[in-house]
C-alpha cells in the first residue's frame, strides 16, 4: 500500500500526499458497483492486515464455495460465501495467497493453497497448504525456498509439465518455482528468475494462454511469458499514469473467457478503483469502484481475486473479491461483488 507524493520547488524538498479528491479528479471516470457480501473482519485490529484473497469454486454445489484470505500479521482465514469464518490457521506473516484445484498432493488430488511467507525477511518461502472442501479446514504441508529477499506477491500457474509458483519479491524479482507435492513432503526448485525495476507485488497467471501478469506498484502492469523456458523480458500493458491506473498498482486478477479472451483486472489503489484491460490486445476496457450500498465500499485495495462461473443465486456469473483497506470502525476485511454487476456497468460482453 502506498501513496503518490509531490515535491514543491523553490524550497527544501517537502513530500506531501496528493489528496484523494485530487487523485480521483485527475483520473478517468469510473463507474460504480456495490458489494453483495463481505467477510468477517480479520483478527488483527487497528492495522493494515488483511491483504489478498483466493477463490475456490465448488462446481457440485456453487453456494458452498470458499474464499481463502490473508491476515499478513497472523495467518490464513477460510470464509464461506456468507462471509462467516470457517477456519483460521496461524501461519504467521503470509502476505499473498493463491490456489489450484486437482493438484496431486501426497498421492491424491486436492486443493493446493500457496502463500508468500515472509516470516524471514531475508529468505523468502512459499508456504503450502491443503484445503479440505468438506470441512473448510487448512492443513500445512510445509515450506519451500522462494529465493533471497522478502516474499511479497504470489500466484500459481499450471501447464502440461508442472505446477509452478511465481513468487514476487519486494524488490521486483520474480522467481518461478516448480512445485512437487506428490510425496509426503513438498519439494521445489527455482527454474528461472525475472526482474522488474522496483517494488512489485500483485500477480496472476493465465493457464490457458501461458501469460503472467505482474503489477509494479509505481510503474504499472506488465506481462511475461509464463513458460519455464520462455523470455524473461517484460512487456508493459499499462503505465501507472494517474489517469487509467493510479499508483499504487496492486492486486491482479484474470477473467478468462473462451480459449484465450477475457480481461485482466488490476487494483488502482491510489484512487480506490479497479481497471480492466482486454487480454486479446492489452487495450483499456474500463474502470470501476465498489461504492457504499447496503454493504460498505472498498478503499485502498491491495489484493483481489476473480473467478467466473456459477457461485449460486447471489453470484450467478462469477465472483470478484477485493480487500478493503478501511472497513469502518472494524478491522479490515474482504468485499464480495458479482461479476455480472461489473460486466454490466462496464459494458463488457
Amino acid at each position: 500500500m502506498g501513496f503518490t507524493f509531490i515535491t514543491l520547488s523553490g524550497c527544501a524538498p517537502v513530500e506531501r500526499e496528493v489528496p484523494l479528491a485530487t487523485r480521483i479528479a485527475n483520473a478517468t471516470p469510473a463507474v460504480a458497483v456495490t458489494a453483495r457480501g463481505e467477510t468477517a473482519p480479520v483478527g488483527t485490529a487497528n492495522a493494515d492486515a488483511a491483504d489478498d484473497p483466493a477463490i475456490w469454486r465448488n462446481a457440485a454445489n456453487p453456494a458452498q464455495s470458499l474464499i481463502v484470505g490473508t491476515d499478513k500479521k497472523a495467518g490464513l482465514y477460510v470464509y464461506g460465501l456468507d462471509g462467516k469464518t470457517r477456519d483460521f490457521l496461524d501461519a504467521g506473516r503470509v502476505n499473498n495467497v493463491d490456489l489450484r484445484d486437482d493438484v496431486v498432493i501426497n498421492g491424491q488430488k486436492g486443493i493446493l493453497v500457496a502463500a508468500s511467507d515472509r516470516n524471514d525477511l531475508a529468505n523468502a518461502k512459499v508456504a503450502l497448504f491443503l484445503l479440505d472442501p468438506a470441512t473448510a479446514k487448512l492443513t500445512a504441508l510445509g515450506k519451500v525456498d522462494g529465493g533471497k529477499g522478502e516474499a511479497y506477491g504470489i500466484c500459481l500457474y499450471r501447464d502440461a509439465a508442472a505446477t509452478y509458483a511465481f513468487i514476487v519479491l519486494k524488490d521486483g524479482t520474480i522467481n518461478q518455482i516448480a512445485l512437487d507435492t506428490a510425496g509426503a513432503a513438498p519439494t521445489a526448485r527455482i527454474v528461472r528468475s525475472m526482474k522488474l525495476a522496483s517494488q512489485s507485488e500483485g500477480c496472476a497467471a493465465d493457464d490457458r494462454t501461458g501469460i503472467l501478469y505482474v503489477a509494479e506498484e509505481d510503474a504499472g502492469l506488465w506481462r511475461f511469458d509464463a513458460s519455464a523456458t520462455g523470455s524473461t523480458t517484460p512487456v508493459m500493458i499499462a503505465a501507472a499514469d494517474g489517469r487509467n491506473l493510479v499508483a499504487d498498482a496492486e492486486g491482479v486478477a484474470i477473467a478468462p473467457i473462451g480459449e484465450k479472451d477475457g480481461y485482466v483486472l488490476v487494483s488502482s489503489q491510489g484512487d480506490n478503483a479497479y481497471v480492466a484491460y482486454r487480454l486479446s490486445d492489452d487495450s483499456y476496457a474500463g474502470r470501476f469502484r465498489v461504492g457504499a450500498g447496503a454493504i460498505g465500499g472498498t478503499e485502498e485495495t491491495d489484493g483481489i481475486d476473480l473467478m467466473l462461473g456459477d457461485f449460486g443465486p447471489a453470484y450467478p456469473g462469477g465472483l470478484f473479491v477485493a480487500q478493503d483497506g478501511h472497513n469502518a470502525a472494524a478491522a479490515q476485511n474482504f468485499k464480495l461483488v458479482a461479476w455480472d454487476d461489473i460486466a454490466k456497468a462496464l459494458g463488457l460482453r
